[in-house]
């Protein structure tokens, strides 16, 4: 008789470590009535194998919450849930070989310290008193990650497993999921014990997750590795020492030779991820097993030789271990390596947890997020790092096999901020892309779209090796300079394929959308920017709003939120509204046309009213075509965008360009229209706005219209206006050094962390280094000096007054 219940508020698919943890913190948020059902037996998948490293080291703000948050439970787990746990708190050393990595370290150490861990930096001679065997040669230093080590990952899934029982949670083995469908607003999970319904389903199926996604017809953007990892016999050295001192070697990674090296008992494990790497299930010929439990793939020792001879020059005792075993088994990898947290994108009820990389060090926290995506419909850490929507239909299985063996062989790499991968490009070309190219475009993907980051000119260093710094000077500076300057003195034009847009139109568009928006939505023929705020006030998103007419808008947003905001849109919806919303971002391409010049150009070309003011938009012809003349300019200049069908780009880009030609007109890029958006203090989406603040810690209250009866969020933000907000928004001027503050540098005041940058830039028409960021509200005062801690440097900061560095009463973009 099957003990399959016949209902369940939430199912999980896949028993390894994330599906656990998702049910032990479902049940641990009050949910117990979730069923978590495994086709084999708990582990099965990638989590038996894996070699239980525990890292908190990211350079990701919120990954580093979650691997914190990890670190953390399992110090309590065993205790907390009555289970064995062998959890070895060792601490690790992260070697560096150049000046680049000590600074990407310095900054991991300033983060770390704001999250409350107390991380380190090590010179040669401080690592070799906590290594022994170690040589040094080349090393510039490392970073020391006192709470990092590793655990045993088949206990950490029993013992979340007990945990989630012991709290009225199911768990049913040996009952694979063969089907889903949607009937009466539920779930229909089909089993070969029967079927069970539910309100919700979570896909935590791990390196199956994209067969279990086709189940709901989600293709799920990721692909399978073949990881190696190899077990050394006891060294007597080894043994001598530990019994000696009485503790363990902190795990060693050499991330620079790309791999970690661990004391097993009194042997070791190494394990490489090598550039020469290998994918699994990708061709007709290697297809994806029905079932793989508890197996790997034989063993491809060759591969590994380089690394495995460079770790015995580093720690020359390995090199007397005989070979124990060698683990060579799946994991499954996302285009850019991490995991898959959240909505399942387009499926109602539905959520991801899976394609994780290092799934063992990330399943504490990931349980947590995933269960308060369920339970509460959004997250206390802002996770747009990990959510599924940030990808969208660009994600065929090419690219995510190109780009999963790309991550692979590059595990451990900086991410340099001018640096651009080159695997799985042009998914997605401007109507004009061959035109700008030819200019001499230098491009990174923007939700898979190519956009011009600046423009080089005949002998411009332009190899990968060039970005490898994470310095402002390059062969880009001067270019993004000019570029500014040309905006500033005369004009520029920059193509911006790929906005995401959504059209509203019908009876009640402006009242539903007034419900959303904090503020309001503008008058036909005008347009504006719209915040859009949760329950708690946290800032969800920003729209520029376009009315047409009083019904009919187009809500125009950043690229990469094209799923998420459509999906935010379409959830507050009403079932019976009687306006339409669709995504029309593909019909229509933009560019930007701005600099005092501007005005003169278009006055040579188009048939339009060039005296209409800011914030105003027209149908005007360029070329014989069609296209909406809007009055805005992100880079602080008089300007229009240049709204177009796709297939009029082009003709109205030629006409535009050759007409531009005697009055200056120079293209710009995506780098030079962050210089200028920062020297105006203009957000930047998943940077500056993020759930991580509300709108009124954002200085965004201007956009707040309190005299509404009501709109989402308005309660939150009426109690914090009352009670006064923690934090505020500033812009500060930095007296920096060769290094403009990156995302989440710490702000210093008496000794103090006191907040963070949210953005930074150097800013050419101020001529200084400016940062956006949020401020301890009580000195947010303009004229106080504090420190931004840049790479392990502390630099002077000036609080500026509450206005744009660079023309600050906007004569010049309303001119």
């Amino acid at each position: 008789m099957s003990n399959l219940p016949s209902h369940a508020r939430v199912v999980i698919i896949g028993g390894g470590a994330i599906g656990a943890s998702s049910l032990y913190h479902l049940a641990k948020a009050g949910w117990t009535d979730c069923v978590l059902l495994e086709k084999n037996e708990l582990t099965a998948g990638s989590t038996w194998h894996a070699a239980g490293n525990v890292p908190t080291f990211s350079s990701s703000w919120s990954i580093m919450n979650m691997q914190r948050y990890s670190a953390s439970l399992y110090r309590e787990l065993g205790v907390l849930v009555d289970y064995p746990m062998n959890y070895h708190v060792t601490g690790s050393i992260r070697l560096g070989h150049s000046k680049e990595r000590l600074r990407e370290f310095k900054r991991v150490v300033g983060m770390g310290r704001y999250q409350g861990m107390d991380l380190d930096i090590l010179t040669p001679d401080e690592i070799r008193s906590r290594y022994p065997f170690l040589k040094t040669h080349e090393l510039t230093g490392a970073l020391y990650d006192p709470y990092d080590g590793d655990i045993d990952p088949a206990q950490l899934t029993q013992g979340l497993a007990k945990g989630a029982r012991d709290m009225g949670a199911k768990i049913i083995r040996f009952c694979p999921v063969t089907g889903a469908r949607r009937e009466n607003d539920e779930w229909v999970i089909t089993t070969p014990q029967g079927e069970i319904r539910c309100e919700y389903v979570v896909n935590a199926a791990g390196y199956h997750a994209r067969e279990v996604g086709k189940m709901f017809g989600r293709a799920v953007p990721m692909m399978v590795m073949s990881h190696q990892y190899i077990l050394f016999d006891e060294i007597p050295e080894l043994a001598a020492w530990s019994k000696e001192v009485g503790h363990k070697l902190p795990l060693l990674r050499d991330v620079d030779s790309s791999y970690y090296l661990r004391q097993e008992k009194y042997g070791m494990n190494l394990g490489p991820y090598e550039r020469n790497c290998r994918a699994h299930w990708t061709t007709p010929d290697d297809p994806m097993p029905e079932d793989f439990s508890f197996q790997l793939f034989p063993d491809d020792l060759e591969r590994l030789d380089w690394y495995l001879n460079d770790a015995v020059e580093r720690v020359p005792i390995l090199g007397t271990a005989g070979l124990s075993r060698v683990i060579n088994g799946p994991i499954p990898y996302a285009p850019d390596g991490n995991p898959l947290i959240g909505p399942m994108p387009g499926v109602p009820n539905a959520f991801e947890a899976c394609v994780f990389t290092f799934g063992i060090c990330q399943a504490g926290g990931a349980g947590k997020v995933l269960a308060e995506w369920v339970t509460e419909g959004q997250t206390e850490w802002d996770m747009w790092s990990c959510d599924p929507r940030r990808y969208t239909d660009y994600t065929d299985q090419d690219y995510c096999i190109a780009k999963g063996m790309e991550i692979y062989g590059h595990e451990y790499a900086m991410h340099f901020p001018k640096h651009y991968w080159p695997a799985g490009r042009n998914k997605k070309l401007s109507p004009i892309h061959g035109r700008i190219a030819a200019l001499g475009a230098q491009f990174k993907p923007y939700n898979g779209w190519e956009r011009a980051m600046w423009y080089a000119k005949p002998g411009d260093d332009t190899s990968e090796e060039a970005t490898q710094t994470w310095g402002r000077e390059g062969p880009w500076a001067k270019r993004i300079e000019e570029e500014c300057l040309a905006v500033r003195d005369a004009a520029g034009i920059f193509d911006l394929p790929g906005f995401s847009r959504f059209r509203v139109k019908g009876e009640g568009a402006r009242e539903w959308l007034s419900g959303l928006i904090t503020g309001r939505a503008p008058k036909p023929g005008r347009i504006g920017l719209a915040y859009f705020a949760d329950d708690k006030g946290r800032i969800v998103t920003e729209m520029s709003v376009m009315a047409i007419e009083e019904d009919f808008f187009f809500l125009i947003t950043a690229a990469t939120a094209q799923w998420h905001d459509f999906e935010w849109l379409q959830k507050h919806r009403p079932a019976d509204a009687a306006f339409t919303l669709d995504d029309v971002t593909t019909n229509f391409s933009c560019q930007i046309l701005t600099g005092p010049k501007s005005r003169d150009i278009l006055a040579g070309v188009s048939d339009a009213d060039l005296s209409k003011g800011w914030l105003t938009h027209q149908t005007a012809q360029i070329a014989g075509r069609y296209c909406q003349l809007v009055r805005v300019s992100f880079a602080g200049e008089l300007g229009w965008e240049i709204h177009t069908k796709a297939d009029d780009t082009a003709a109205i880009f030629d006409v535009v360009w050759d007409a531009g030609q005697r009055h200056g007109l120079k293209p710009f890029g995506m780098e030079a229209l962050d210089s200028l958006r920062i020297e105006k203090g203009y957000r930047a989406w998943k940077g500056d706005l993020s759930t991580d603040y509300t709108v009124l810690q954002g200085g965004l209250e201007r956009f707040v219209d309190w005299a509404k009866p009501s709109f989402k969020g308005k309660a939150a933000l009426e109690r914090e206006k009352q009670q006064g907000v923690i934090k505020r928004f500033v812009t500060l001027t930095v007296e920096a050094g060769d290094c403009d503050a990156p995302y989440m540098s710490t702000l210093w005041f008496g000794g103090q962390v006191v907040g963070e940058t949210t953005s930074g830039n150097w800013g050419y028409r101020v001529g200084k280094s400016i940062a956006l960021g949020m401020l301890r509200a009580d000195l947010a005062v303009p004229g106080l000096e504090i420190e931004v801690e840049i790479f392990g440097d502390r630099f002077k900061a000036t609080v500026e007054p509450d206005q744009p560095l660079w023309d600050p009463s906007n004569e010049r973009l309303k001119a």
